[in-house]
């Protein structure tokens, strides 16, 4: 028996599904699970125990007497040539309402069977109460309507009865349309030959035989035929007993929907693969070495070392000469990037950067564009790898995000990063030096301008200090010019070098937030479509159970 707590838990496992799935699943497998999902949601909100047995047949089969027989009063129009059931007919047995239940399955023709107990030697005590018997239009009516009709009821009821004959068991439609469609219903189908009466006993069982070979060939192993008449009620007994058995259990309603359940998973699980690669949650190399071009940051990177040189000489460079240098434009300013200070700075409202929201970078190259779409494509393919088209191509998509939004991340990730880092010590302490010697150099150059201008005005000679033949304002003039070009020049020197560290330091901070990006904007969501794709296996396993 199939318990209503293991329904609801296959049906929420088919939901899931769905909804992780979405657009990568089958579209007609996916709307048939969602009607599925519906129709068990629907069912079992049904207050009864009722179960609803149909009578499907062919014209001529005979389905509509057997009906009549089952119920004991000729309820159903019976015609011998062309079809007459036009719309479902309901007996209902027992005192239950089944009001709900056959509203939902808008079936209108109604009749209640009062409640009663037959006895038979061979089968046992008969009880029907909570049956509801229908017997359904011709599936393979001339009649559009009629055959529209019965595939509707068919998609609701709770256990099938295909009535056949000797003539049309071996229909294409019955088997190719219904009972292969159905294989995996075989707890809630049963097989009537009818007309039985009109072959012989050894003839029957052969029809019989061939019938059950034709049923293992569509999927349906596990199903008992009857041989029927219903001239001679020989065999309607058997059937009897066997749709008491099925009403008495209760759980034909919960097996019918687990075996929709169970099918629509299987039609799903068609477009899932058996697993899914894995990835790592970091970026490969290549793409952050390719995003990294796009964003510009050769071009950025030149210009923090241009930076650091620039910074390096207006504080150790000749006093002078420093204005000449301020004349020069400020690389990381003409990026609109002069703002970053360091890790914790943090930028007012009226920067200019945020009011526009973007750096002066130039834009990507049509190499480094090429790179990035390699890059990516080349993760989407490593992502997709055997996996079926539909997720293969939402892997690829998932990692190829729209240029202009990538554009603007990459823009955003430079414009966050900070691109300056602490004053070097030997700044200031050079830059002193610097004021120093030139204070010496002006002293030296003024004490020699008065002694120049003494000698001039002939005013008596003073006496001037020397240093062997050099006098020291000669000595403090040259010495503070030689020296402070001499500390200039070491400055250059190692401000070059330290411009090389500086930029070593930038990349590595670009590099980080480059990879941020990738993780977030395309790794991330690559990584999803596989998470995805492992949760809606997952999810059908439990559906198909």
């Amino acid at each position: 028996a199939t318990s209503r707590e293991g329904l609801e838990r296959r049906a929420a496992g088919l939901t899931a599904a769905l909804e992780v799935g979405g657009d990568r699943l089958d579209p007609r497998a996916a709307a048939q699970a969602t009607e599925v999902v519906e129709r068990v949601g629907e069912r079992t909100s049904i207050v009864g125990s009722h179960t609803v047995v149909a009578l499907a047949g062919a014209t001529g089969s005979g389905k509509s007497s057997l009906f009549n027989m089952l119920v004991g009063e000729p309820v159903s129009a019976i015609g011998a040539r062309r079809p007459t059931t036009s719309t479902p007919t309901a007996a209902i047995w027992g005192d239950e309402s089944a009001q709900a239940l056959l509203d939902w399955l808008k079936v209108g023709r109604r009749h209640h069977v009062p409640a009663r107990e037959g006895v038979d030697a061979a089968q046992g005590e008969l009880d029907l109460d909570g049956l509801v018997l229908l017997d359904l239009p011709d599936f393979d009516s001339r009649e559009s309507a009629h055959r529209v009709e019965a595939d509707r009821v068919l998609g609701l009821v709770d256990v099938f009865v295909w009535v056949t004959d000797p003539q049309k068991y071996a229909d294409a439609r019955l088997h190719d349309e219904y009972l292969t469609a159905l294989a995996g219903h075989d707890a809630v189908t049963l097989v009537v030959l009818n007309q039985a009466d009109r072959l012989s006993v050894d003839d029957a069982e052969a029809c019989a035989a061939d019938l059950k070979r034709l049923l293992a060939a569509d999927g349906v192993k596990d199903v008992e035929v009857f041989l029927t008449s219903a001239t001679t009620s020989a065999g309607v007994v058997s059937l009897e007993h066997r749709i008491s058995t099925v009403v008495k259990g209760h759980h034909a309603a919960e097996q019918r929907l687990v075996a929709d359940v169970r099918a629509s998973a299987e039609r799903l699980r068609e477009g899932v693969a058996e697993q899914e690669v894995r990835l790592g949650n970091r970026a490969d190399q290549r793409l952050v070495e390719a995003l990294g071009r796009a964003a510009g940051i050769p071009t950025v990177l030149a210009a923090v070392e241009r930076d650091y040189r620039r910074s390096a000489t207006a504080h150790t460079g000749w006093p002078f000469t420093r204005w000449a240098r301020g004349l020069r434009p400020d690389p990381l300013k003409r990026l609109r990037l002069d703002r970053s200070r360091d890790r914790k700075a943090t930028v007012s409202a009226t920067d200019v950067r945020l009011v526009l929201g973007r750096s002066s970078l130039p834009p990507a190259s049509p190499a480094a564009r090429s790179a990035v779409d390699l890059a990516t494509r080349d993760l989407g393919d490593r992502a997709g790898e055997g996996l079926p088209d539909r997720w293969a191509e939402a892997a690829q998509e998932a990692a190829s995000p729209p240029d202009d939004r990538m554009a603007d991340a990459l823009d955003q990730a430079v414009m966050q990063t900070s691109l300056r880092g602490r004053t070097p010590w030997w700044w200031s302490i050079v830059g002193l030096l610097q004021w120093l010697l030139a204070a010496v150099a002006v002293a030296g150059l003024v004490w020699l301008l008065v002694l120049m201008a003494m000698g001039w005005l002939q005013l008596p000679e003073v006496d001037t200090p020397q240093w062997g033949p050099l006098p020291y304002p000669l000595l403090m003039l040259a010495g503070g010019v030689l020296i402070g070009l001499a500390l200039a020049a070491l400055g250059r020197v190692l401000g070059r070098v330290g411009g090389r560290r500086r930029r070593r330091l930038i990349e590595k901070r670009l590099h980080e937030a480059i990879d941020t990006v990738a993780r977030e904007r395309i790794v991330a969501p690559v990584q999803q479509v596989l998470t995805d794709h492992r949760e809606t296996r997952e999810q059908l396993q439990i559906a198909r159970g």
